[in-house]
């Protein structure tokens, strides 16, 4: 399956537990498919592995995270007057606002597996 936002980072721990991480930062026009790009991992997991999510320390066989942040930025002119010897700022107007979506799966090793055959890296 495809994707085309949610590149995800992969570590093993020393006991065994697979971590997948991605983060989608974009603009509004391309936030609807970062969303349908984490519905469509989500969805993957709780269909292969129904019934089978919860934390790993207590028996799961894996398990996620999700966050999402909504910024807008204003950018600072800033000046250094040479008379006063400082620096001067005036704040700009309001960019254009950032979604951001953090999602982070964690899994033994039949779970890796399934997830690194279903969502190949580039690497």
């Amino acid at each position: 399956m495809p994707l085309n936002y949610l590149l995800f980072d992969h570590s093993e721990d020393t006991e065994g537990v697979h971590t997948f991480e991605a983060m989608a930062s974009v603009g509004p026009g391309h936030w609807p498919q970062v969303q349908a790009e984490v519905a469509q991992v989500l969805q993957w997991a709780h269909r292969q592995f129904r019934g089978e999510r919860g934390p790993l320390d207590e028996g799961g066989d894996w398990d996620y995270e999700l966050q999402g942040v909504h910024e807008v930025a204003s950018a600072w002119a800033l000046r250094f007057n040479e008379r006063t010897g400082s620096l001067e700022a005036e704040l700009g107007a309001p960019g254009q606002p950032r979604h951001t979506a953090t999602l982070t799966l964690t899994g033994h090793d039949g779970f890796a597996q399934a997830f690194l055959g279903a969502f190949p890296s580039d690497d």
